[in-house]
């Protein structure tokens, strides 16, 4: 079974999504199940919209679409109640929420996340098995590395390969950073949303190196395949994705093309017995 560990799904008439109002025109419409049309591969639902109330419709859309097998969430991790409205988010879930993700590189503060006001929510996350996704670039890497030490055991999954200036050629800093982060232990990297970063066409040529360094720096047994669509669709069809990431694991990571197009995910988002719609098993 392969798992996309990163799919969003959303509704502009039912929620604010305000970056979207700075998005290519194609993506401001409503990105639902039916739109992606025939694929049969597993899925993780991850929030667009900082708002619980996205987190409970995809909740509903996991219960009503065969294949999700979860949802990473959205909560204020600032807020006085951050704990309590976490156990709240688990328990409506029944299961289905498997991590919660802070939309980091959207707020202005590049240091947020050493604020001491999030420390309990993270120690909420760490002892209720939930996963930390790190929606995080370049400027966030130093940051992030300092609130991972104050929570061990938290298990971290850094989206997009820390979104790298691919267009722009800027290898070194990133890769350095990326590399001091994969040595904090329990965190993993999902190989995604990496071919709109090429530029205005995607550059499948262009990502290899920054994929290779991925691997390099996190092992095949820590990297997890998502498409990032619809994102995905300003440069790529999900197949085509889908069979560029493919060769880039056959070529660069030899022998882990399971691990990355599933059993990873499986295995740091606790899916294990998930079910994947009303009565249907994972």
């Amino acid at each position: 079974m392969i798992i996309d560990a990163h799919r969003h799904y959303w509704d502009p008439s039912r929620l604010e999504y305000g970056w979207l109002e700075h998005a290519p025109s194609t993506l401001q419409r409503s990105f639902l199940p039916p739109d992606i049309g025939t694929t049969q591969d597993a899925c993780i639902l991850v929030q667009a919209a900082p708002d619980e109330r996205e987190t409970w419709f995809l909740f509903d859309l996991a219960r009503q679409t065969e294949g999700v097998l979860g949802v990473v969430g959205w909560v204020d991790m600032e807020a006085d109640d951050a704990t309590r409205r976490i156990e709240a988010l688990a328990e409506q879930g029944q299961g289905l929420l498997r991590g919660i993700r802070p939309m980091v590189q959207d707020i202005p503060d590049t240091e947020w996340l050493t604020r001491p006001a999030l420390d309990r929510a993270f120690d909420c996350l760490r002892d209720h098995g939930l996963v930390f996704d790190a929606l995080v670039d370049n400027r966030h890497l130093r940051a992030l590395s300092q609130r991972l030490t104050r929570h061990p055991g938290l298990i971290t999954v850094v989206d997009h390969g820390a979104k790298p200036n691919i267009a722009g050629r800027e290898f070194a800093a990133w890769a350095g950073a990326v590399a001091r982060v994969a040595q904090v232990p329990d965190v993993a990297c999902k190989l995604s949303g990496l071919l709109t970063l090429t530029g205005a066409r995607a550059d499948a040529a262009a990502i290899e190196p920054f994929v290779a360094h991925l691997f390099e720096s996190f092992g095949g047994e820590r990297v997890m395949w998502g498409s990032d669509w619809p994102v995905l669709t300003t440069h790529a069809t999900y197949e085509q994705w889908k069979t560029c990431a493919q060769a880039l694991v056959r070529g660069l990571a030899p022998r882990h093309e399971a691990a990355v197009f599933g059993a990873n995910a499986m295995a740091i988002y606790s899916l294990n017995g998930r079910t994947t719609a009303p009565g249907r098993a994972a």
